[in-house]
């Protein structure tokens, strides 16, 4: 069925209906009165609904059921990535919220070639969020992923410690992989922190240490930045059976 994403006073009770760019997209779809769809507000529920009416610039629904939405990780992922160049971030963001990402954080780094101005970052930011949105459309997510930006490497490695299993990709790390960090830590939140094209320096490894992170290699071979977010992901969510 086709999924719309609704803020929570769209459904009221047993009736609920579409506006704005959501009722446009039905009419594209040419649905039409006794369709059904999905609602979905973020808060892991679907709204599973009949179309009662089609009017100008509205669509009516009755509400059918109200069910949990069974497309949500049972693990909550947090990827943070260092701003990378050109649009890689944008590619990172739709497949990590087909993945099942609960929020995408970007952050600077020493080696970051590209570093958003603050009057560029809120429309790139805006843009991002539609990205989430689409893509959790399109993969039939229960939720929307946060995309948000933080200022500096030490606040997001700050935001990162706070998961229960906080973890850091680093192509110089030999011994301790991701596998050993997740088998070592059982756990219902994970955060993921990826570096640019340049990688993380010695410094940075040594502060996110000292913030408790788990230093982990993805294997022998050096990953592009946008390929180690999406590749520790999907690990996450195949230790998690959430690929089965």
């Amino acid at each position: 069925m086709t999924r719309f994403f609704v803020s929570p006073d769209v459904v009221n009770g047993k009736f609920a209906v579409l506006t704005g760019e959501n009722a446009t997209h039905a009419k594209v779809l040419r649905l039409k009165e006794g369709d059904m769809v999905v609602l979905c507000c973020g808060d892991g529920q679907d709204y599973n609904c009949t179309i009662s009416h089609v009017a100008q610039g509205q669509i009516g629904l009755v509400v059918q059921e109200t069910l949990p939405s069974h497309t949500e990780p049972s693990v909550r992922c947090q990827v943070f990535m260092a701003f990378p160049k050109a649009d890689k971030l944008e590619h990172v963001i739709q497949k990590a919220t087909e993945l099942g990402a609960d929020e995408i954080i970007a952050f600077p780094s020493q080696r970051c070639v590209s570093r958003p101005d603050s009057k560029s970052l809120g429309k790139k930011l805006e843009r991002w969020q539609k990205i989430a949105a689409s893509a959790a459309e399109q993969s039939g997510r229960g939720q929307i992923p946060t995309v948000r930006a933080l200022e500096s490497f030490r606040e997001a490695v700050k935001l990162a410690s706070q998961a229960e299993n906080p973890v850091l990709l680093y192509e110089n790390e030999e011994n301790y992989s991701l596998k050993n960090a997740l088998e070592d830590t059982p756990c219902k939140t994970v955060s993921l922190m990826t570096g640019p094209e340049g990688g993380f320096t010695t410094e940075e490894i040594q502060i996110a240490k000292e913030a408790g992170l788990k230093i982990c290699t993805l294997g022998p071979r050096i990953l592009r930045c946008e390929t180690a977010p999406l590749c520790a992901l999907t690990a996450v969510m195949f230790f998690y059976g959430e690929l089965d």
